[in-house]
């Protein structure tokens, strides 16, 4: 069977964490928990939890969702509130290879947009700490929305609000289950495991250049 090729790529989203920054919470906390793994693991799939953060994401503020978590936690309210406190400590900075794609997409034309779930709340001092922010035409966060990938209401808000044509652009996220959600509105999609990859797929849809050209 011919495969028939997929439409020309006309513009490009990025999801943030972990496509152009790292982020992980047990950057800040394993210097906390001083070497007592078994503690640090509990603490991050009982107590702080990407699920329980995600709260964040869907417009609760730090300090509520702290607030609650602390009186069902009361032995870890120290800790828990930390989760504010080192936020920019959970960042191990920009992935600089992804970073460089954005900037040649930029220097070729192809509008520029942003999905993330991200906290409302931390999302103004992000875009001041890192320039490449400044890139995007657009930027759909998921906290100022209130509603997180992959449900399907935020892929509406993004194809209402930019006017893309879903099957000529492509998304970029490093969490299948965001991907497929994004491919029933038509969208085209890449998983992210490295820049390297990244760079190969948009050669191969000719959206930039090979490395040898």
């Amino acid at each position: 069977m011919i495969k028939t090729p997929s439409p020309q790529i006309n513009a490009v989203i990025f999801d943030i964490g972990n496509v152009l920054v790292r982020w992980d919470p047990r950057l800040a906390y394993a210097p906390l928990f001083q070497g007592r793994e078994e503690d640090l693991d509990y603490f991050l799939n009982e107590v702080c939890s990407l699920d329980w953060h995600t709260r964040h994401d869907q417009g609760m503020s730090f300090r509520d969702n702290i607030r609650n978590r602390q009186q069902e936690f009361p032995e870890y309210a120290d800790m828990i509130a930390r989760f504010e406190t080192e936020w920019d400590n959970m960042f191990d900075g920009v992935i600089e290879g992804t970073v460089d794609l954005l900037y040649q997409l930029r220097d070729r034309h192809y509008p520029l947009f942003g999905l993330t779930n991200f906290a409302a709340g931390k999302y103004t001092d992000f875009c001041r700490k890192y320039s490449f922010m400044s890139l995007f035409e657009d930027v759909i966060v998921s906290g100022v929305e209130k509603v997180t990938k992959p449900d399907p209401r935020i892929y509406r808000i993004l194809l209402d609000r930019t006017a893309i044509a879903a099957e000529r652009t492509l998304f970029i996220d490093d969490r299948q289950e965001n991907l497929r959600a994004a491919e029933k509105f038509g969208l085209q999609t890449h998983l992210f495991i490295d820049a390297e990859t990244l760079a190969q797929d948009m050669a191969d849809r000719g959206i930039l250049p090979g490395p040898d050209n």
